[in-house]
């Protein structure tokens, strides 16, 4: 079984590396460095010292990952040979995924790692910006940093920002959560005699001049609450509150039940902003259905019922579920192929594979919606038309027993019969592929623009709409269809 030997060159210069790990660099006979830009195989050099380097590894990939997977498949090979050296800067388990891979295959590889210390830029870092990892610390790969990762609130700590490029993508990503002015420091070579410390604002990142392997970028805690309005966490903070024992007596005594129709209310809320193309209002909108979302949440919370989180895993659950082609194996090639997918899927999870069609379908669904929801319910085991004419003769024959009824009074049944009237009106609807329930929202929308012009017009001629015949009425009404958009 071959040996590696791994060392951490520290984060400063060769005064700081402990004795026994400077007597076996020194004796070692065969020795490889995942880069020679350190401040510790400068003066080594000076004494002697020769090492074959991966640097140029680096030039000849795209990716980090395929460099880390080189070095690591050249360090077992070369340890299949005779035992080795392989010395990092810093400590070996931070920050260096090399060390990673060498821990994940050396059992299956053959290999003994033997792991000889060093000191990590860390307690350098902790030192010279005078902060307390125990306040709340992270420490993130800035070759692949990421939006979601980082807190806000927390000390953060992006290791890796070895040129402008990675730290123009670090800039980018912290510019989603923060101003551009917010102030970083560009932290090189800590503990070494060329120490820097450099304070810039966040858009100037990329530009510092000292960026090299041994920089990382520290991003202080967001302090200011106005910056810490984007979060989620603060949104739910904020909900907590308004429901806690010194909150608002309106948030307080609200029920699931309560806030039903504000859930509904709000949800034409955002039809009505799509349906204007205004994003600022839509912006609103959504705002107030994750309003609703986050109170029932928060209720059931308080209840012991279940929790946000609950909510999410569900969510994301079912959406992994049932997009088997985009998270499993499954082939859909086509939109039609992912919604027999996805049924099929529904049918299973619910255990309904012989419950009625129509089981499913919610019984607060508003009317042509839920009328449409059951027509396609009733379509996907053939009972539908296939053309258009007998959806006519239908409506025609629907519409002559209403009419039959109203000479009859009986409200019931002539309630019964435009029910089957409107019904049909759905299907006519789904047929020809047209929203119902848009289709009568968009109506009802011209209908009040059209009114509300009429009274602007009659009340600034000094009249009021009661005052006028039906026929002058009619001539206003023809005359606002005009201003129709």
């Amino acid at each position: 079984m071959g040996k590696i030997y791994v060392i951490g060159l520290g984060a400063g210069d060769l005064d700081q590396m402990p004795l026994g790990l400077y007597r076996h660099i020194k004796e070692t006979k065969s020795l490889f460095v995942r880069t020679e830009d350190h401040p510790v195989l400068k003066e080594l050099a000076n004494e002697g010292l020769t090492w074959t380097s991966f640097d140029d590894v680096y030039e000849s990939h795209d990716q980090f990952e395929a460099v880390y997977e080189e070095i690591a498949e050249i360090l077992f090979k070369q340890a299949g040979k005779s035992d080795i050296t392989y010395a990092v800067p810093g400590h070996p388990f931070v920050a260096e995924r090399t060390i990673q891979l060498l821990v994940k295959q050396a059992e299956a590889r053959l290999v003994e790692l033997q792991f000889l210390g060093g000191t990590s830029f860390l307690d350098s870092m902790y030192t010279a910006l005078q902060i307390d990892p125990i306040e709340g610390s992270q420490i993130l790969d800035g070759t692949s940093f990421k939006r979601d990762e980082f807190q806000l609130t927390q000390h953060l700590i992006i290791v890796q920002v070895y040129d402008a490029m990675i730290a123009s993508e670090v800039k980018l990503t912290l510019m989603e959560r923060l101003p551009d002015e917010y102030e970083v420091v560009v932290a090189t070579a800590l503990g070494s005699s060329e120490e820097s410390l450099l304070r810039v604002p966040l858009h100037e990142l990329d530009r510092v001049t000292t960026l090299n392997n041994l920089t990382a970028v520290y991003v202080p805690p967001v302090q200011d609450d106005t910056l810490l309005r984007e979060e989620f966490s603060t949104l739910r903070q904020v909900i907590a509150t308004l429901r806690g024992p010194n909150g608002c007596p309106w948030d307080k005594k609200q029920t699931h039940e309560s806030l039903k129709p504000y859930l509904i209310e709000e949800s034409y809320e955002v039809l009505d902003a799509i349906d204007h193309e205004d994003d600022d209002h839509l912006v609103e909108e959504l705002g107030d259905v994750l309003l609703q979302v986050m109170l029932h949440a928060q209720i059931g919370e308080d209840a012991g019922w279940f929790s946000i989180q609950d909510v999410l895993a569900s969510v994301t659950n079912k959406m992994v579920r049932r997009h088997p082609h985009v998270f499993g194996e499954v082939v859909a090639d086509t939109a039609e192929e992912v919604v027999s997918n996805w049924d099929a899927i529904k049918q299973q999870e619910k255990g309904k594979k012989d419950a009625g069609r129509l089981s499913g379908i919610p019984k607060g669904l508003p009317g042509l919606m839920k009328a449409i929801s059951l027509q396609k319910a009733a379509a996907k085991v053939g009972f539908d038309w296939t053309e258009a004419e007998p959806i006519w003769s239908k409506l025609d024959e629907e519409l002559e027993e209403f009419k039959a009824e109203l000479t009859h009074g009986d409200r019931q049944k002539m309630e019964q019969e435009l029910g089957d009237v409107l019904f049909t009106l759905a299907n006519v609807a789904r047929f020809y592929k047209i929203d119902a329930e848009q289709a009568i929202a968009s109506t009802n929308t011209k209908f009040q623009r059209r009114f509300e012009y009429m009274e602007d017009s009659i009340s600034n001629n000094g009249k009021q709409m009661q005052d006028l015949r039906i026929d002058e009425l009619e001539a206003i009404w023809k005359e606002s269809k005009k201003y129709d958009k």
